[in-house]
């Protein structure tokens, strides 16, 4: 029987432009045109055969659209995260419950703590965390203390020019990492790093079977990947990306729970 292949996301709340920026000048940000890009990005999701679960929208969080940072998969536990911005922390039980529901096992990253998902980069046993500004040593403590008796090897990477670790970098099915150096502390971190020639282009999401979602803002990067034998699939994300948002942020990938047939 094929496993079930479920894409976790959150509707952008009309609060959206009031979204924290870290490292970029705030920009006017459209959010009726965000809700359309929004509606393309979960089209495409859907379309790769995802489907879709969309946890309830929180109108008065500005950032719980990136539902990427509330929750941490690996495999069929979800370990629910402590954000690094303590106006994001409201978004994280409903996340809870949606996938309680579903049937998956949760842990929780708890204070002194700070964890953003988007810190979390998963490469086969291997998770990349990105030490910052949202996530701190006691929240690595953390996910290292749940993670490890489950196999996972969790490596602290130094981050200081980015917002998340997945602002900087990304992998690829085959175990690539790519990035965009200008915003990686130290290279060295990462065996079989590719430098992508946009910053949009260090972004991407497996949608199995050969396939990667890439912003739209990228086309020489995705040119590269198509030269490497991908499927590239382009969404336009022009106004997440006024907020530091790509790709990777607007959806979390669930394997199957054990709870499902």
């Amino acid at each position: 029987m094929t496993a079930i292949q479920r894409a976790l996301v959150r509707r952008p709340s009309p609060r959206l432009a009031e979204g924290i920026t870290t490292h970029v000048e705030p920009l006017p940000v459209d959010v009726e045109l965000a809700t359309g890009q929004w509606d393309g990005y979960v089209a495409a999701l859907a379309d790769a055969g995802w489907d879709i679960v969309e946890v309830p929208s929180a109108e008065d969080c500005p950032d719980s659209v990136y539902v990427e940072d509330t929750v941490v998969m690996y495999g069929s536990l979800a370990v629910l995260t402590h954000p690094g911005a303590d106006s994001r922390t409201d978004e994280v039980p409903a996340v809870g419950r949606t996938l309680q529901e579903l049937g998956y096992e949760t842990e929780a990253v708890t204070a002194p703590g700070t964890l953003d998902g988007g810190d979390v980069l998963k490469v086969g046993s291997t998770v990349y965390v990105g030490r910052g500004g949202r996530t701190n040593a006691a929240g690595v403590r953390q996910l290292r203390a749940v993670l490890a008796p489950r196999g996972a090897h969790v490596v602290a990477v130094p981050m200081s020019k980015a917002l998340h670790l997945k602002s900087a970098v990304t992998a690829l099915p085959d175990g690539t990492l790519i990035g965009w150096s200008p915003v990686i502390d130290d290279p060295a971190f990462f065996r079989h790093y590719r430098a992508m020639p946009e910053e949009p282009g260090a972004h991407v999401v497996d949608l199995g079977a050969g396939r990667l979602l890439i912003s739209s803002a990228a086309p020489r990067s995705a040119e590269l990947l198509a030269d490497l034998g991908y499927d590239v699939v382009p969404v336009d994300i022009s106004e997440y990306e006024k907020l530091e948002g790509s790709v990777t942020c607007l959806s979390v990938r669930l394997r199957a729970a054990p709870a499902d047939p």
